[in-house]
C-alpha cells in the first residue's frame, strides 16, 4: 500500500511540474517550438516538382479546424497528374502561372491561375495542375484541411492515373473487373497501368523520354479545351463526327477509355459550360485587392467568405500583411479563430504571450518559417530593422475576422477607458488618459526611436512611483 501511495504522489508531482511548465513556458526552445511549425514532411519528390507538407498543430480548441500548409514546387512545363484527397485544398499561387483542371458537377473546369490568385478545390474533387509559365518555377502554398479523418495521416492523395509511380487506385481492382468495365483487353489493361514510372510530377517536354504515359499526357494537355471535354465523354458519347476505334492511336484509345471510366459519363461540354458559367468555381486574386488597412508603415489584407465565397465551404479564411523596416502590428488577439502563418520575404519577432499573462514565445522567424497562434491568445508581430516584412496565413474560420488591438488608438483601452480600467491598473484616470493617448497611430505601429524610448521609459518610471 505504502508504495502503491508513494507510486501515486511521484506520478502527480511529475504532472505538476509538466504542467508548470507548460504554462510559464520553461526552456526557451521548447517554449518556442510550441508555436513553430517544424514538422515538415516532403510527400511528393521527382525531377520535375516536389511537395511538402508542415503538420499543423491541433490546437486548444477542440473545435476548430487543423489545418496542414503545403508547398507545392514546379519545373516548367511539368504536370502533377489527375487526383483527388480527402482534404478541402485552399491554393495561393505564390510565383509563377498554372492551369488547375478540375471536375465540378460533372463539368471539366479549366483555370489559368497567376501569381497571387487564390483557388479552391474540395475533397474528393478529380483535378491536375500545369505550370504555363515559360522557363519559370511554379510555386504555390496551400491550406490542407481533412473533410473526414480516415486514419492515413495529414491527407492522402487517390491517383487516377499512374503505374509502378505512383500506383493508380485502379489497380486494385481485378484486371478481368477492369477490362470488363473499359471494354478492353487485359493485356491492355495491364499495359495501361504499369508504364508511368516518373512520380506525381511529370515533366511534358522530355524529348528524352519513351513513356506512353507522357505522350498521352502530352497529347491530352495541346487539346483545345472543347477537345478534352470530347476525349473524356468520348466513350460514352459514341457521336459521330468522332474516329473510329480503329483510327485512334492505342494509347489514346486506353487513355481516353481510363478518364471516361473514371469521371463517368455525363461531363458537360463547351456549351453546357458556358450556360453555368455563372457557377463555375472561380478565383480571386489577394495582390489586386485594395487593402483593409494601410498608413506609412505596412498594409494588411484578409480574405473571408463574404469576398470570396468558396471559402464559406471550407470554413478557411486568409491574409496578407506587409510591415516596413521595424514597424509593428500592434498587440492584439482574435476572438474567432485561430491563425498559421508562412513568412513570404524578409524576417521579423512574433512574441506571443499565455492566458496568465506570462511570454510564450518571443521568436525571430525568417523566411519560409511556418507559425501558428492559438485562438484568443494576445501577440504581435515586429519587423526586423534591415527591410520588410511579409507573411502570409490562413485562418480556421471563413466569417470575417474582428481582431480586438489592446495597443494604438482604435484599441480597447481607448473604448473602454475610464474609472473601472483605471482601477484595474491601480492608477488615476487621468494617468490612464495620458498612457493610452500616447499612441496616435493603429493597427500598424510606427519602429520604435530614440524620443519614442524616451516617453516609454518615463512611462515606466512614472508607473514604479505610484506603488
Amino acid at each position: 500500500m505504502g508504495r502503491i501511495t508513494s507510486a501515486l504522489l511521484l506520478l502527480a508531482v511529475v504532472a505538476m511540474c509538466l504542467a508548470v511548465a507548460m504554462v510559464r513556458g520553461e526552456g526557451g526552445e521548447r517554449r518556442e517550438e510550441r508555436f513553430l511549425l517544424r514538422d515538415m514532411k516532403r510527400v511528393v519528390k521527382t525531377d520535375a516538382g516536389e511537395m511538402k507538407v508542415v503538420r499543423g498543430s491541433k490546437g486548444w480548441i477542440s473545435d476548430m479546424p487543423n489545418i496542414h500548409v503545403g508547398f507545392v514546387t514546379m519545373e516548367p512545363n511539368s504536370l502533377f497528374i489527375p487526383q483527388y484527397l480527402d482534404s478541402d485544398l485552399i491554393l495561393f499561387i505564390r510565383r509563377g502561372e498554372a492551369m488547375i483542371g478540375s471536375i465540378y458537377k460533372d463539368e471539366l473546369i479549366e483555370k489559368r491561375l497567376k501569381s497571387g490568385d487564390v483557388y479552391r478545390i474540395s475533397a474528393g474533387s478529380t483535378f491536375y495542375a500545369i505550370n504555363t509559365a515559360d522557363g519559370q518555377q511554379l510555386h504555390v502554398i496551400c491550406s490542407v484541411e481533412k473533410s473526414d479523418n480516415i486514419g492515413l495521416g495529414t491527407f492522402q492523395s487517390f491517383f487516377i492515373g499512374g503505374g509502378s509511380y505512383p500506383t493508380s487506385i485502379l489497380a486494385g481492382f481485378e484486371r478481368s473487373t477492369l477490362s470488363t468495365a473499359l471494354n478492353v483487353s487485359e493485356s491492355q489493361v495491364s499495359q495501361l497501368l504499369t508504364r508511368q514510372t516518373s512520380g506525381p510530377i511529370i515533366s511534358l517536354s522530355n524529348t528524352n523520354s519513351n513513356s506512353d504515359s507522357h505522350q498521352s499526357w502530352t497529347q491530352f494537355l495541346q487539346m483545345r479545351h472543347r477537345e478534352r471535354v470530347q476525349c473524356l465523354k468520348r466513350m460514352a458519347a459514341h457521336f459521330e463526327e468522332e474516329l473510329t476505334e480503329e483510327e485512334e492511336e492505342p494509347i489514346m484509345r486506353s487513355f481516353r477509355k481510363l478518364l471516361s471510366f473514371v469521371f463517368g459519363k455525363e461531363l458537360s461540354n463547351g456549351d453546357d459550360a458556358r450556360r453555368s458559367s455563372s457557377k463555375k468555381p472561380h478565383s480571386y486574386n489577394l495582390y489586386n485587392r485594395k487593402p483593409d488597412f494601410e498608413n506609412d508603415y505596412g498594409s494588411s489584407v484578409a480574405l473571408d467568405q463574404s469576398d470570396y465565397s468558396p471559402l464559406k465551404r471550407s470554413g478557411v479564411g486568409l491574409y496578407l500583411v506587409n510591415l516596413n523596416a521595424g514597424s509593428m502590428m500592434a498587440p492584439h488577439l482574435n476572438p474567432t479563430a485561430t491563425e498559421y502563418g508562412i513568412v513570404l520575404r524578409g524576417s521579423g519577432t512574433i512574441q506571443i504571450v499565455f492566458p496568465n499573462g506570462t511570454l510564450a514565445m518571443n521568436a525571430q522567424v525568417n523566411e519560409g518559417d511556418v507559425f501558428w497562434i492559438p485562438r484568443y491568445f494576445p501577440f504581435c508581430q515586429i519587423a526586423s530593422r534591415s527591410g520588410r516584412f511579409e507573411f502570409f496565413g490562413f485562418t480556421t474560420s471563413a466569417r470575417r475576422n474582428r481582431p480586438q488591438f489592446l495597443a494604438g488608438s482604435n484599441s480597447v483601452l481607448q473604448s473602454m477607458r475610464g474609472p473601472a480600467f483605471a482601477a484595474a491598473f491601480g492608477v488615476s484616470e487621468e494617468r490612464l488618459k495620458r498612457i493610452v493617448n500616447a499612441q496616435s497611430e493603429s493597427t500598424i505601429l510606427p519602429p520604435a526611436s530614440a524620443s519614442g524610448n524616451k516617453v516609454k521609459n518615463e512611462m515606466v518610471m512614472g508607473f514604479e512611483g505610484i506603488y
